[in-house]
């Protein structure tokens, strides 16, 4: 009802007009964002039209997100709007990139089948900080990279980019990725393949070996056997042997084929693959066509 004498609205009044609840504008009164005007003489609230128009302002910033603490400051003068809005959509965007992680798990969760156990562990990799992940791969870096000094530098280089870089919005692609890198590094057999991988590589380097040298060896590799895979030469043939002796001169066949086995071994391919994945690069090639041609040609034609 209308108090006749004065033109302030009842409680239940203001609540037909601005389509709340009582209970809900009893409970912002109680907390001090809606003070009323005055009260009957039974100790009855009542509101005036400014009352009804700090009611609006409070809603709109209620649905917008804003706790009551920071309409109350907003209200009494102690912040701007703008501000409060800047700090609050500083806070949504950090609910949304969680938001975002969540929905990310549950679509690996469900494209994976996974149990219960699984769910907790994919739940618990995907939300590592930043600094967490670095943690596990510089953990990885220094178990397969411990005592070799004569490594080239430029594998440390690439394999330490790998995984440590999940974006903070990160796709349902790129969480799935990171999953399945993370369980790979930390998994003790791949780091013993990935240990005798960087000991092949520091065995045949030299002293003044320029790093890079093990990407332009097989940057040549690619070449090679593309261009001899275009001219329809067969591994085991007369021109195979010539392009492995462009290649690789007189070392020992059977040593470069151990050497290229691990190097391009399933395992060490899909790691580059998902690396490529979980830092938003395009797809890398794998030469798998190029590196069996390879291997083919120094398994047909060992050295004499």
């Amino acid at each position: 009802m209308i108090d006749d004498r004065t033109g302030l609205l009842t409680i239940g009044e203001l609540a037909r007009v601005t389509g709340l609840t009582v209970r809900t504008i009893r409970y912002w009164s109680d907390e001090g964002a809606l003070p009323p005007a005055d009260r009957t003489a039974g100790g009855y609230r009542l509101y005036d039209a400014a009352c009804v128009a700090r009611l609006e302002l409070i809603r709109t910033l209620r649905e917008l997100g804003l706790g009551l603490a920071d309409v109350r400051r907003v209200l009494a003068g102690e912040t701007t709007v703008a501000q409060v809005a800047a700090a609050h959509v500083v806070a949504l965007d950090a609910q949304i990139r969680a938001l975002k992680v969540t929905r990310a798990v549950l679509s690996t969760v469900a494209k994976r089948g996974s149990g219960a156990e699984e769910m907790t562990l994919v739940n618990r990799l995907a939300r590592l900080s930043a600094a967490e992940r670095r943690r596990i791969v510089e953990d990885f870096m220094a178990e397969v990279f411990e005592g070799i000094d004569m490594a080239d530098p430029d594998i440390r280089r690439r394999l330490r980019f790998a995984a440590a870089h999940l974006p903070d919005d990160p796709t349902p692609e790129q969480v799935d990725a990171w999953v399945e890198l993370a369980e790979l590094i930390q998994d003790p057999g791949f780091r013993a393949q990935m240990r005798q991988m960087i000991e092949f590589n520091a065995a045949d380097r030299g002293p003044d070996v320029p790093a890079g040298s093990s990407l332009w060896f097989m940057s040549r590799l690619v070449s090679l056997a593309t261009q001899a895979r275009r001219r329809g030469i067969a591994p085991g043939t007369p021109e195979a042997d010539e392009v492995l002796r462009d290649l690789i001169g007189d070392t020992d066949r059977a040593v470069v084929l151990e050497r290229l086995t691990a190097a391009s071994h399933g395992r060490v391919a899909r790691y580059r693959e998902l690396q490529a994945i979980v830092n938003g690069l395009d797809p890398q090639p794998t030469y798998d066509e190029e590196f069996a041609w390879v291997a083919a040609a120094l398994g047909a034609r060992p050295a004499s």
